[in-house]
């Protein structure tokens, strides 16, 4: 059992739905420190004053940063470690699903390249063989990951497969035992967040479906609360095993490790690496 008493943490994209939901869960666990990285300056400010009143000044910190860009990040990454000399557990949550020809672009560098910047900016910091503490990652993947949808937003999906198939395999017993440091991935189901209602595919086709989709997750009420996708996160935290994939779908966390590894053994028939 991990606990979040004292750590410090990072969450991407923390200001608003998902991600505001975990920077609340982990300082209602009693964390000593989370600091939320965002674009939007002004939900970033509210949570931070919303927490620091409610549990203690410094208990959460806002950082302006656009996690794209490498300079932003890693400074912010420095800022954070200098002040309390570790991090010891980093989210990345932030994400877009907008793949039109003008911001395909832009949502890969958001949904992949920054995560992956950001895991490997963590491990650096917090790997044992090279005199970090340990810690843990949690990236955030995505239902889309797991099927097969089309017509559907393509690129969003791919950058969630990739980001998945990342952390499953840094994440496994081979590294994780040089580095202590745990990977984890979370694959949030359809979630009641702006950003669900936000989704742009490549043209009205997949809009259209995805539109239909939305409603009728929304008639069956089958859209998950922001608080359910956060809840995931702080068990998978609290009890998974480095490399482990946990499914957050419809209000019900489930560690579907065996099924990702099954899939995999299955792609991987006669396959010689």
């Amino acid at each position: 059992m991990y606990s979040l008493i004292d750590k410090v943490a990072i969450v991407t994209g923390g200001a608003n739905g998902i991600g505001a939901q975990i920077v609340q869960g982990f300082v209602k666990e009693r964390i000593k420190y989370v600091a939320i990285l965002d674009i939007d300056e002004a939900s970033g400010v509210t949570l931070e004053n919303k927490l620091n009143t409610e549990y203690g000044s410094d208990v959460a910190g806002f950082f302006k940063c656009n996690i794209a860009v490498d300079e932003e990040l890693f400074s912010t990454y420095d800022e954070i470690f200098k002040k309390f000399g570790a991090i010891d557990i980093v989210v990345n949550n932030a994400g877009v699903a907008l793949e039109k020809m003008d911001t395909y672009k832009n949502e890969i560098a958001i949904n992949f390249t920054a995560s992956v910047s950001s895991t490997l900016k963590a491990l650096e910091l917090m790997r044992v063989d090279r005199g970090g503490a340990g810690g843990t990652i949690v990236n955030v993947s995505s239902i889309e990951a797991l099927a097969l949808t089309s017509p559907g937003v393509f690129v969003y999906a791919a950058t969630k497969s990739a980001l998945l198939h990342l952390s499953v395999c840094m994440g496994k017993e081979d590294y994780y035992h040089h580095t202590k440091v745990r990977v984890l991935a979370m694959c949030f189901g359809a979630t009641e967040t702006a950003m669900v209602y936000k989704v742009e595919g490549l043209d009205d086709i997949i809009n259209e479906n995805i539109h239909q989709i939305v409603d009728k997750l929304r008639q069956h009420s089958f859209l998950q609360s922001a608080s359910a996708a956060a809840r995931g996160v702080i068990e998978a935290y609290q009890t998974s095993a480095s490399g482990n994939v946990w499914l957050v779908d419809n209000e019900d966390v489930v560690n579907i490790t065996d099924k990702i590894y099954g899939a995999y053994k299955i792609l991987s028939d006669g396959v010689h690496i």
